[in-house]
């Protein structure tokens, strides 16, 4: 280690200021010691140390072996002081050659020595080698203190790199115990000693004994420097005193101690660790004054505590005000506002500073940039995202597998798969290692786009790279199966998963859950729903949500509002996606002012909702043709702060078309525009299928015309309203023109397009080419339950009841399975024909199918019931319907009126089914009686009416007046 120290004198003036530095033998007194045998061996060593013969003959002598001890060397190094080298010599022969060992008085001569003739470095490694000994430091500067006295050097230097050597080893405490030794004993630590020492305690954290140790050597007379002074002034900043801090720099300005813009840096970097970042401001504002100037650090250490405080916007002007004076921003200082930005969601802001930065050459670390690329990608900004890739990889910061990982998920999240394969391609030609992430994210966006081959491909391939899958990847594919209603393979994923000791959690229930409620399998969703809460997996907001959208599309309204109160006890917080499918279940059961009621009591209690509810609330208004109602729930809506979309312009327009409201329909379309909304291809769609259902075909064309002219192109929904309106007018010719354009506009048509012509024919009693075209739709695999109906009401309209029946059979084979429309057809056919057995045979069977019946099929069965005389069965055909939560049709109401009558003493009593009148209404009820034909003549009978299921029963005398077709 080299040292360049000046060397002090002693303030005692042991020496004179003209001595020599080094004591020669002539001028030194030697130690008291009587002993004559002793000075002679001295007098022999010192010939032979500085004689020419050889060392290891001279000392093998049996004189010289066997009498020497330490203090004839310490005496002999003494008198070698003149040669500092000469006696280091010395003192290494002793021990290697002759294992002699030194006393620590002999080390701290030759130390102090070594010192004077500038020769630190040997002095340092005989001052390591004492340490080896493990004596105390008190003891060790005695040693240092006898030789200094008795040698008299000229210099203290030794005690200096004593105390340097204490701290090189970090032993902190014993270097200030050397200090304090020091000043007791009127001997001063060089500056740059007490420097080294100062920040050597700052770096333990030893504050407060760093400003009593300076102020210990102030008072001794020591002269700090500017690093002295530093190290107190961060010391006091460390102990939060910022008043003694910004004393002490006055105090040194004042005696004129050059202070450097390092000390200001560290009162500045204080004030903002301590969020006095105004402070620190103001103390860089005064370095002119004091003839000096901001630096890169003061900039970047400003920037930082103002990003500490999250004034991110002054941290940027700053941040540009440096570099306009040529600094270049630390990646520190970068990566701080960076991420500040990021987190207030300014993206752009962050985009540009990093863009701009870049240009510099410069960047903000991994971390920040991963984060940066993370926060455009949840933007939506795919580009800025790549943009900052090819950026960092310019700048050779290379990415690691969160980038790629982050890159990857994005462009899969977005359907982009193409991008996402080739940063994954980039990842393996970088050599970056692959985690199972980028595999889940890739996997999850091949399932979503129903890629489950490509998929699959991937897994075989992460398990070759020995990664195994986690319970993200498991569940990935389990919702790609369900989405594509492959729910068998779904759950044989499930139990392998089990197997392999990976626990689905709440997201893979959820995706069970949901492709059981869309294939409509609502009793094994709900087992797993119990399943679920049986393994401690909590259902979450969405969990309840798919739950209750399956109840409500199944009709199960009362259930799925127990499942909402089952939701909010346990603290979960509903949303848009738990309303809609209430209100939409509401209205499509015919409980409309119900739907109403809820929206209202959700408006009470500060609930928003939005535009989608609301429109199924006007749609099951428009449904049940109370126009008046939906457009006052419209007004309300926007009254409620909800604007009216597109979509609830389509369900009015819709509305008012099919009510022919003219007006209401033109004021709409003149309310959209002043909106600054057009028409979609929704809207045109529902005018064209209202003018061609209308047989207005000249206005439906016009409309076709107006959609193309504002680039609102017809798609399948369009093209098969107007075929299905010439379809029914009999235009079955333009019909067919239709169907051609719409091939040569590369619009494929579907099942409904060609059932258009098929329910055509079947109308018109050409079953001959009507199962042609079956045939046709059947080998380009088109054909479906709806087209087995059209075909199967075709056949029974024409009474060959046994092709229809046949088939019911052969859809079977085809893999359809019959629906409530397709039974509701055979059991009105056979209540038509009288035979109410097989139709209850068939409604009992399609009950055992698990199948819902309509309102209409209700009607069928209940109407043959009654022409049959099963009145009892008609009645709890009624009930159940009810119970359903279907409301019954105007023939058939809930408040029912029960009639007994008896047309004569000998015949049958009957129960008859009829709308009465309002509550309290003097209005005269009509009863529809279904008599034998035989007994149509005028009959007197007693009639006794039950208004309500609980109320008794009232006669009254009557006479019924037979109408000709009872």
């Amino acid at each position: 280690m080299k040292l360049t120290l000046p060397c002090r004198t002693l303030s005692n003036a042991l020496l004179p200021r003209n001595q020599r530095h080094f004591c020669t033998p002539s001028a030194f007194s030697p130690f008291n010691d009587d002993d004559d045998s002793d000075a002679h061996l001295v007098s022999v060593l010192s010939e032979i140390v500085r004689g020419k013969q050889s060392w290891k003959v001279a000392f093998n002598n049996s004189f010289i072996s066997s009498n020497l001890r330490p203090h004839h060397v310490e005496k002999v190094l003494i008198q070698t002081m003149d040669d500092s080298k000469l006696a280091l010599r010395f003192f290494n022969f002793l021990g290697l050659h002759q294992n002699f060992n030194h006393s620590p008085a002999s080390f701290s001569i030759l130390v102090q020595a070594l010192v004077q003739a500038r020769l630190f470095w040997p002095a340092t490694s005989l001052l390591q080698t004492l340490f080896l000994r493990g004596l105390d430091s008190k003891e060790v500067f005695a040693h240092f203190l006898d030789a200094y006295g008795k040698c008299r050097f000229s210099s203290s230097l030794g005690f200096d790199l004593l105390v340097q050597n204490y701290l090189q080893n970090r032993n902190f405490f014993d270097a200030v115990a050397i200090v304090k030794l020091m000043i007791v004993n009127n001997l001063l630590p060089e500056a740059r000693t007490l420097s080294a020492l100062l920040n050597g305690l700052l770096g333990i954290r030893q504050f407060v004994m760093v400003w009593e140790l300076f102020n210990e050597c102030l008072n001794a007379g020591v002269r700090p420097d500017t690093y002295t002074c530093t190290a107190v002034v961060r010391s006091l900043c460390e102990l939060r005193d910022f008043v003694r801090a910004k004393e002490k720099i006055l105090w040194m300005e004042s005696n004129s101690l050059n202070l450097s813009i390092v000390t200001y840096n560290v009162l500045i970097h204080g004030l903002c660790k301590n969020e006095r970042v105004q402070e620190a401001i103001d103390v860089k504002r005064s370095l002119g004054e004091k003839g000096l100037k901001a630096d890169a650090v003061t900039y970047c250490t400003l920037v930082l505590g103002l990003c500490r405080v999250q004034e991110f916007e002054a941290a940027l002007q700053l941040m540009d005000e440096m570099i306009e004076f040529g600094f270049a921003p630390s990646e520190a200082a970068i990566s701080g506002i960076v991420e500040g930005l990021r987190k207030q969601g300014k993206i752009d802001t962050a985009y540009n500073l990093v863009m701009k930065v870049g240009r510099l050459g410069l960047l903000p670390n991994l971390f920040v940039y991963n984060a940066l690329i993370n926060s455009v990608c949840e933007d939506g900004d795919l580009d800025k995202a790549e943009s900052l890739y090819n950026n960092m990889c310019s700048m050779n910061l290379h990415p690691n597998d969160i980038t790629y990982s982050i890159l990857i998920d994005s462009f899969c999240r977005r359907g982009r798969l193409d991008v996402a394969i080739s940063y994954f391609y980039k990842m393996i030609e970088t050599g970056t290692g692959i985690s199972v992430y980028p595999y889940n994210a890739l996997i999850n966006g091949q399932c979503k786009c129903g890629n489950l081959n490509a998929a699959e491909s991937l897994f075989a391939n992460m398990i070759n790279r020995g990664l195994k899958p986690t319970v993200i990847t498991f569940t990935s594919f389990i919702n790609g199966y369900c989405e594509e209603g492959q729910l068998q393979e779904a759950f044989h994923l499930y139990n392998e998963m089990i197997k392999e000791g990976v626990a689905p959690n709440v997201y893979t229930f959820t995706a069970l859950i949901s492709g059981l409620c869309n294939a409509g399998k609502m009793t094994e969703a709900s087992k797993l729903f119990v399943e679920m809460e049986e393994r401690k997996i909590m259902p979450n907001e969405v969990t309840y949500n798919v739950m209750i959208e399956g109840h409500c599309s199944e009709g199960n309204i009362d259930r799925a509002f127990k499942l909402l109160e089952d939701m909010l006890q346990k603290g979960l917080v509903p949303d848009t996606y738990t309303y809609r499918p209430l209100i939409s279940g509401l209205c499509s059961t015919g409980r409309v002012s119900e739907a109403r009621d809820f929206i209202d009591s959700l408006h009470k209690k500060d609930i928003k909702l939005n535009e989608i509810c609301y429109s199924a609330l006007l749609h099951g208004y428009c449904q049940e043709g109370k126009l008046i109602e939906a457009l006052c729930a419209s007004q309300e809506m926007v009254q409620r702060g909800i604007n009216m979309d597109t979509v609830c312009y389509a369900v009015l327009v819709d509305g008012s078309l099919k009510q022919q409201d003219t007006k209401t329909f033109s004021g709409l379309l003149k309310e959209m525009h002043d909106q600054g909304l057009k028409p979609d291809s929704i809207i045109y769609t529902s005018m064209i299928d209202s003018y061609s259902k209308a047989g207005n075909f000249q206005k439906a064309f016009q409309c076709w015309k107006l959609m193309i002219t504002e680039d609102c192109f017809p798609n399948i929904v369009t093209y098969t309203a107007l075929i299905n309106g010439l379809c029914k007018a009999g235009e079955i010719d333009r019909a067919g023109s239709i169907f051609k354009k719409m091939l040569g506009a590369n619009v494929l048509p579907n099942s409904v397009s060609y059932g258009c012509f098929l329910d055509h024919l079947t109308k018109e009693g050409n079953m001959k080419e009507a199962v042609e075209i079956h045939n046709a739709m059947l080998k380009g695999l088109l054909a479906n339950t709806v087209t087995y109906n059209i075909l199967i009401r075709g056949f029974c309209k024409l009474g060959k009841f046994p092709e229809a029946t046949k088939l019911l059979f052969e859809m079977s084979e085809n893999g359809m399975f019959p629906d409530c429309v397709t039974y509701s057809t055979f059991i009105y056919e056979y209540c038509r024909r009288g035979n109410i057995g097989e139709a209850v045979n068939l409604w009992d069977t399609m009950l055992n199918k698990g199948l819902k019946p309509d309102m209409l099929a209700y009607n069928f069965l209940i109407y043959g019931c009654c022409v049959n005389g099963d009145l009892d069965k008609a009645l709890e055909l009624r009930d159940d319907m009810i119970t359903r939560g279907m409301k019954p049709s105007q023939f058939f109401q809930p408040g029912i009126v029960d009639v007994q009558f008896s047309v004569a003493p000998e015949a049958p009593c009957y129960q008859i089914l009829k709308e009465p009148g309002k509550r309290g209404s003097t209005d005269k009820l009509k009863f529809v009686v279904v008599v034998p034909k035989k007994r149509s003549s005028n009959v007197k009978v007693s009639i006794n009416i039950r208004s309500d299921p609980f109320n008794g029963w009232r006669s009254f005398p009557s006479q019924i007046e037979p109408e000709e077709d009872d």
